[in-house]
């Protein structure tokens, strides 16, 4: 029971975290286009940031554990799916989806 109080918390906490960063993302994004920058423009400010890598690494791994812990909970309701195999299977599909993001926000750093 602790446990899914744990999953709970975590589910509600990236959620708001989640909210933060689609706005500032979208936010940024529409500043940007409408001020007249390519999409090229806009990489070639992020390149080289922290800021950004920090930002979009953050909303990769909340992204991921968001994802991976709602996936679990259909998986219980729908499939009936319980014990150590489902806990191993949200992880690895959270760690999983966390790790392309933080590629792809890697890929807006380095270039």
């Amino acid at each position: 029971m602790r446990g899914q109080l744990h999953l709970w918390i975590a589910q509600r906490v990236t959620a708001a975290f989640l909210a933060l960063a689609v706005a500032v993302h979208l936010v940024t994004i529409i500043i940007a286009v409408r001020g007249g920058l390519s999409a090229a423009e806009i990489l070639a400010r992020t390149r080289g940031s922290e800021a950004w890598l920090l930002f979009y690494a953050g909303f990769a791994l909340a992204a991921g554990l968001h994802a991976a812990i709602g996936l679990r909970a259909i998986a219980a309701e729908w499939l009936g799916w319980r014990g150590r195999g489902l806990d191993i299977a949200w992880l690895g599909i959270g760690l999983l989806t966390a790790l392309f993001g933080i590629r792809a926000a890697w890929g807006l750093y380095h270039g």
